[in-house]
């Protein structure tokens, strides 16, 4: 493999691991004493000749080891990438201003397995509307990784100038964000990049398996 190419694959390990680890570009920076900018050029690969010592900084910040970073070994340290069967809350709703930690409004309990991480985080949302058909309808369940950022194209829920979340497919470019709902009879709605700061828009999570109902 040339320098070229792992220094693309160890920018898409630190970007993964950094938004399972729910952090923001800033938040891994003040941690390794970088900017937010020289953190997103490591994630993309255009940084020559990753110093050892500051990829051990950068591991360490977002819960993982140099050796995975390198493309050397699977995993998180210390067995922490054990997939194991939990329980997570089915929210009905996640309101604006209260963690979703501190809902007390659950409607049931799902059970997952094969997914890395713990209960806490994860949670389940019950889809409300049809604006995500075919493939998501009303009254399913989503469950859903906490993180605050996706990559474009993925389902994220999606929480617009402090109401209760959505659930949409987000699209990115240089202008802005869509929030995209996959039912052709619903209109996408476009945010540019200074009214996803003043409003805000927030993302939540990433749905990462559905739940169909019967």
């Amino acid at each position: 493999m040339n320098a070229e190419i792992l220094n693309e694959e160890i920018g898409k390990r630190i970007k993964t691991k950094r938004l399972e680890a729910n952090l923001t570009l800033k938040d891994v920076g003040l941690k390794v004493g970088l900017s937010e900018g020289n953190i997103q050029r490591y994630e993309a690969g255009k940084i020559k000749g990753i110093d050892v010592h500051l990829l051990t900084k950068i591991a360490t910040a977002i819960n993982t080891t140099p050796e995975y970073l390198m493309g050397w070994k699977k995993g998180k340290p210390d067995g922490q990438d054990v997939k194991k069967t939990f329980k997570i809350p089915v929210l009905g709703s996640v309101p604006a201003g209260i963690p979703i930690e501190a809902i007390e409004e659950i409607l049931d309990w799902e059970e997952i397995s094969g997914l890395s991480g713990s209960e806490k985080d994860y949670f389940a949302l019950k889809i409300h509307g049809d604006s995500m058909e075919p493939k998501i309808s009303d009254g399913d369940i989503v469950i859903v990784r906490k993180q605050c950022d996706v990559e474009t194209g993925e389902t994220a829920i999606v929480r617009v100038n402090a109401t209760d979340a959505t659930c949409k497919k987000v699209l990115k470019n240089e202008a802005g964000i869509i929030l995209f709902p996959t039912n052709p009879i619903f209109e996408p709605t476009f945010f540019s990049w200074d009214e996803v700061k003043e409003k805000p828009i927030t993302i939540l999570g990433k749905v990462v398996e559905l739940r169909a109902k019967f």
